[in-house]
């Protein structure tokens, strides 16, 4: 069974959004919407982040246009989440930022002995929904991070490395520091 394509078959092209849904289903272009993967968007502790002791903030973002999976985001929100949550205990606020509104297509096309009686190759070849993507512009920011400490911001920087390899961007971490602890 095949799996998902390769992200660069989707990430790297201009595309014009295809988000058409309507609730009636003649009115709609798309007829089935893939299910959202990324179950949450917002981690950590809102409150302690509201009373202002969490001063350091970092932002990920992205250097370039590009198109990111649900799925990718998700995998990384779940490891980052994870080890956030084991090493400093709700002592942080994690957010994903964009929401994948964007619902990529494929063209499923059968390889092997055979396969060119099975399929019609390019003929109607608009295709079936498979996921979602959010579309992102240089400078966007992908992931926001507020913390307690220095210690903290380190820690995080790693993570951000070991994830960096999960997204199909170039990105950068920018750093603020929001107040005095």
């Amino acid at each position: 069974m095949a799996g998902l394509r390769k992200a660069n078959a989707y990430s790297k092209r201009i595309v014009v959004p295809f988000t058409r849904v309507s609730k009636r289903r003649q009115k709609s272009f798309i007829k089935v919407v893939p299910p959202q993967k990324i179950v949450k968007f917002s981690m950590g502790s809102e409150k302690v982040y509201n009373e202002g002791k969490l001063p350091y903030e970092l932002n990920v973002v992205t250097t370039e246009a590009v198109q990111i999976r649900h799925n990718a985001l998700e995998a990384c929100r779940q490891y980052v989440n994870k080890q956030l949550d084991t090493s400093l205990a709700g002592q942080y606020v994690f957010k994903v930022i964009p929401f994948p509104h964007h619902i990529q297509r494929e063209n499923k096309m059968l390889t092997g002995a055979g396969a060119d009686r099975m399929q019609t190759g390019m003929q109607l070849s608009f295709g079936k929904s498979m996921g979602k993507a959010a579309i992102l512009k240089p400078n966007a920011k992908i992931f926001f991070f507020a913390l307690p400490n220095p210690k903290a911001v380190a820690f995080t920087r790693n993570l951000i490395k070991e994830i960096k390899s999960k997204l199909p961007c170039k990105i950068r971490v920018d750093e603020v520091k929001t107040g005095t602890q």
